[in-house]
């Protein structure tokens, strides 16, 4: 099947005789599907499944082939103009393969893409722009201490940052002894802060590793609920001792 193919079932479902759901769609409506199908592909990813890879693949190209039929019936542009127009930024931005620029490092191609950008009349105003604001919230922080980082807003190394870290903490011990909310929550964001600029450091997405910790603990949990299940035991019903022990055991299995 072509990918033709795809846009006549496409502009077929919202068609006069098509599927009343998808008739009624707009962009707004869409969004959030956009996002949900750009985690599940994330989720595939990460399972390593090739199958659920390319399905999950299919359900993000069919968001953007959705989005690119309202723009046709909009008479605003269509999927064509959509891959010529990236068609000829990653032509534009990658001199050092269509052109004579030369880059030997990922750190170099860095630097070109955003001279390229300049030279596009995109300069912006600070070099924080450009980051999402829809984006969750680690990885946001991630990409803008990135942006920093790159014109020499950082540490020098990782134990200057630990130190920053231990500073943080200690003043989040101190708003919670004046249980003062505000303050605490200020700075409990301060420490993910700080923790994003570890993550950073060592080279590790804070998102990735955050959704890795999330995984694990439901499996460690759900063992928990495994083995009090077969022993006929509800879980409000026993100690915290005893379900740490549980989860003890679960570690140890992971191990």
């Amino acid at each position: 099947m072509d990918f033709q193919k795809l846009l006549d079932i496409m502009e077929k479902l919202r068609g006069d005789r098509g599927c009343p759901w998808d008739k009624e769609q707009t962009r707004e409506s869409l969004k959030p599907f956009i996002i949900e199908e750009a985690y599940e592909l994330v989720e595939a990813i990460e399972s390593h499944d090739p199958e659920k890879i390319k399905e999950e693949l299919g359900d993000l190209l069919f968001q953007i082939v959705f989005q690119c039929q309202i723009a046709k019936e909009k008479e605003e542009f269509d999927i064509s103009d959509v891959i010529e127009m990236i068609s000829k930024k990653l032509t534009k931005r990658h001199p050092h393969v269509f052109g004579y620029a030369e880059c030997k490092t990922s750190d170099e191609v860095i630097i070109q893409w955003e001279e390229q950008k300049k030279l596009e009349g995109r300069r912006r105003e600070s070099i924080l722009e450009g980051v999402p604001e829809a984006l969750p919230s680690l990885l946001r922080a991630y990409r803008l201490q990135n942006r920093a980082a790159g014109v020499g807003f950082d540490w020098d190394n990782i134990d200057d940052a630990l130190k920053k870290l231990d500073e943080e903490l200690k003043e989040f011990k101190n708003a919670i002894k004046i249980k003062e909310k505000d303050l605490i929550s200020e700075e409990l964001g301060d420490i993910l802060f700080m923790l994003v600029n570890l993550s950073r450091f060592t080279g590790i997405n804070p998102e990735d590793a955050l959704r890795k910790t999330i995984s694990k603990f439901i499996s460690r949990f759900r063992y928990i609920e495994m083995k009090a299940s077969d022993k006929g035991e509800k879980l409000s019903e026993m100690t915290l001792k005893q379900m740490d022990e549980l989860w003890d055991e679960a570690k140890e299995k992971d191990h």
